[in-house]
């Protein structure tokens, strides 16, 4: 399946499931898809490696990534931007170390 105009990337939406490797995160994505037989409506997840540069997410954090070229064995994906984050999350800037 080719895109109609070169250049045009697929975009994700979903949430990080994973942020402990370097510079790289997990999200896990949700879609519908009709049951062939049974024409239900199952939901099935599908799990991204995504390149994190910044380290700008966190587990829990809702984030939108692009396709890219492969950047690793499994990562095929770049965070574009943390669209919420997660409830109760702490920013380590505004953590205070106890002596």
């Amino acid at each position: 399946m080719s895109s109609p105009e070169r250049g045009s990337r697929g975009t994700v939406t979903g949430i990080v499931t994973s942020d402990r490797m370097q510079k790289t995160i997990v999200v896990q994505a949700d879609r519908l898809t009709r049951h062939p037989r049974y024409q239900k409506f199952v939901r099935q997840t599908t799990s991204y490696f995504a390149h994190d540069e910044k380290g700008e997410a966190h587990i829990g954090d809702t984030v939108e990534i692009v396709e890219t070229r492969p950047l690793s064995k499994k990562k095929r994906w770049r965070l574009v931007r943390v669209v919420a984050r997660a409830s109760g999350a702490v920013e380590a800037s505004k953590v205070e170390a106890k002596p």
